[in-house]
């Protein structure tokens, strides 16, 4: 089914319908065979509408809370998961060997998948979410301000790399999609087949609502002139391709937001304590080798610069050389094919140019680059290229280096004297994605990574510690920064919730608080309240934002106080001993113990029968800010703060804002109590 289903014409999906261009169709040939795969054009379609119907779709989207949207893309990710065996199969074609495509695939899927978990677990089910605190504008609260997230109007637009067919595409439709925004995506011609069929996979499970999801197969046209303030472009790429772009005329006079992510020279460091005999020197080269080999080097996060001390240059030679030469490249499906092939016959022309010029400065010490040698396949029809390591003495002086990338299985040796001139080197990539650093030593550590950190978006540490659990250099990972500085593009993707920033805007709500407790769903202070029935004796159906009770007062005794410190064991002297207390510059004398205040407020607020209030999971947010002397007494005012009712399941999670007052109404603590709550009760 899959030769029948990719030897035609690739269709984009806009609009509504899967559409053919009108145009003059480009082959895609098969990496390593170089056999036909299909055929791609966009001539005709109209990019204009594509927009302006994204635009429409995105209402469906902010329709939905949070969690529906996490929901689908979870029900989504475990649709495509079933089906991994489809993009395996044609996943070939694109050169990669079934471990380069679990990659590409389960990566891609599992990204998605943990967006979906954590969008769940980090956010609440609302359409508008909150950043940071309330800010109090007026001393009687009477004007506050709060900033909220709201998704953008338009479209997402994603211009994708030609390495990662589907995790380029899932990575950056993740966020978007859970944001509550539409995407428009164009994956590169030379792997667009993959792209394709999982998005008509997608499409076929009616999971998205229409439109939320449109696909470009071939060039993106005039598309970017019909950008507005509201939507958003990202880039994964070239650097010269992302520049342009960033400079369209377009996204310059409407502001329109530009994500770029771009290849970069990534490095990797040899600590001077990582000596030939050491288990950081073994990690070392095989993080190198592996890095040169995954994808055939074509990957954003590839090691380009490998920086090593000067000491360790002759061993660091021979075992690199040796281990690359024992890489066998053939035809990706065969089993004793370690490294697969480049993505086309053009690619490995551009990566031959590339190692060109770098040898204009530098000595190739393993591998040839015009004569590749394959345990299957045809060296000419397929775009294989065996590892290519070279060598530069002077790495201070060289240029190339520092601002070519040969986008394939090619680095370079530069040796450094001291930690300094390594930092340096690293430095001298113009920023990049990722450096990693292996060391055992942690003043080598601490210097090493406080240096880079300006120059790069993700630094590693590999050492023996973490050898067995460590994800690798060139591993993106959901819920950390994928993107770098400079060369690197400048953006950000991935990062956990940080994300789905790209897709919304960051507004400032200023006014009074019941009218901002209106807009946001969060009860706030000076916003109304309703004092009836007890609300731990209420369901999610019952319970309402701005319900409290106000509790009965209790006197706090030396008794308590000794007697806490007695069962607890804490005898801190500001408890126990009166003159040490008073020589405290907080204290008029004994205090009750901060823990003693929230246990007793505790005992003041529960309600103890059964009821819908299953649990308390947490406090956040505590702090206390006026001490607590024998005799003070002290009341609590619990109002439920926020209802996050789940999507899914038979209870919700409910924030109550505690605040803890003395006799004469001053604050001494406050606090978030988190608990779990029933939808519905017996009456």
């Amino acid at each position: 089914m899959l030769d029948a289903w990719t030897t035609r014409p690739l269709e984009s999906y806009l609009y509504g319908a899967w559409r053919a261009g009108r145009g003059t169709a480009k082959p895609l040939h098969d990496a390593a065979t170089g056999a036909l795969v299909a055929e791609i054009d966009s001539t005709g379609l109209d990019f204009a509408e594509a927009l302006a119907y994204g635009r429409s779709a995105g209402a469906a989207l902010r329709a939905m809370t949070v969690h529906e949207r996490a929901l689908m893309l979870k029900a989504l990710g475990l649709k495509l998961m079933e089906q991994k065996d489809d993009f395996h199969a044609l996943s070939l074609a694109t050169g990669a060997t079934p471990k380069d495509g679990w990659i590409d695939i389960e990566g891609g899927i599992g990204t998605l998948l943990n967006y979906a978990s954590r969008a769940r677990r980090d956010l609440p089910n609302t359409r508008v979410l909150t950043d940071g605190a309330v800010e109090p504008l007026s001393k009687d609260a009477s004007f506050s301000a709060q900033h909220i997230l709201s998704p953008l109007r338009g479209v997402a637009v994603h211009i994708n790399a030609f390495n990662f067919p589907i995790w380029g595409m899932l990575e950056k439709l993740a966020p978007n999609l859970i944001a509550g925004m539409p995407a428009i995506v164009k994956p590169a011609s030379q792997t667009a087949y993959l792209t394709e069929l999982m998005v008509r996979r997608i499409i076929a499970t009616g999971l998205l609502p229409e439109g939320a999801l449109q696909l470009i197969c071939g060039g993106v046209g005039d598309l970017l002139d019909h950008v507005t303030a509201q939507d958003v472009v990202t880039f994964t790429g070239s650097a010269a391709t992302g520049q342009r772009l960033r400079a369209h005329p377009a996204i310059l006079r409407n502001s329109t937001r530009f994500t770029m992510e771009a290849d970069s020279l990534n490095a990797c460091l040899l600590g001077p304590d990582a000596g030939p005999d050491s288990p950081e020197f073994d990690l070392f080269l095989r993080e190198v080798t592996r890095e040169m080999t995954a994808k055939a080097g074509q990957k954003c996060t590839a090691i380009r610069r490998i920086i090593i001390p000067r000491a360790h240059v002759g061993a660091v030679r021979a075992a690199l050389a040796a281990r690359l030469a024992e890489v066998p490249v053939g035809l990706p499906g065969d089993a004793g094919t370690r490294m697969g092939a480049l993505a086309g016959l053009d690619q490995r022309a551009d990566v031959r140019t590339a190692i060109a010029r770098l040898a204009s400065e530098a000595e190739i010490i393993a591998g040839d680059p015009d004569c590749v040698q394959v345990t299957s396949g045809d060296p000419d029809k397929g775009a294989f290229l065996n590892p290519v390591l070279l060598y530069t003495d002077q790495p201070m002086t060289a240029h190339a280096v520092h601002e070519v990338e040969a986008f394939g299985p090619v680095a370079t040796l530069l040796p450094y004297d001291d930690l300094g001139q390594a930092v340096e080197l690293a430095a001298m990539g113009k920023g990049s994605l990722v450096s990693s650093l292996f060391t055992n030593a942690p003043d080598v550590a601490e210097e090493v990574v406080l240096g880079l950190a300006p120059f790069h978006g993700r630094v590693m540490i590999g050492n023996r510690d973490s050898a067995r659990t460590a994800t690798g250099h060139g591993s993106p990972l959901p819920m950390l920064v994928h993107g770098g500085p400079g060369r690197a593009g400048g953006g950000e993707e991935l990062g956990g919730m940080r994300a789905l920033h790209h897709y919304m805007q960051r507004t400032a709500v200023q006014g009074a608080p019941r009218l901002l407790s209106a807009v946001t769903g969060r009860w706030l202070d000076g916003a109304p309240t309703r004092s009836d029935t007890h609300p731990f004796r209420k369901s999610l159906a019952d319970l309402r934002v701005g319900d409290q009770l106000a509790t009965e007062s209790r006197d706090i005794t030396l008794a308590d106080i000794e007697h806490f410190a007695g069962f607890t064991g804490d005898t801190f002297y500001a408890h126990m001993d009166e003159q040490a207390a008073r020589a405290n510059p907080f204290f008029d004398g004994r205090v009750a113990h901060g823990y003693l205040i929230v246990s007793f407020a505790a005992g003041l607020f529960v309600q103890p029968d059964p009821g819908p209030v299953l649990a308390n999971y947490g406090i956040d947010n505590l702090r206390f800010l006026t001490p607590v002397y024998p005799g003070d007494r002290l009341q609590v005012h619990l109002t439920c703060k926020e209802i996050n009712p789940r999507a899914e399941g038979d209870h919700g999670e409910v924030r109550w804002d505690c605040q803890v007052r003395n006799q004469t109404g001053v604050l001494v603590a406050q606090y978030d109590v988190l608990t779990m709550v029933a939808k519905t009760w017996p009456a």
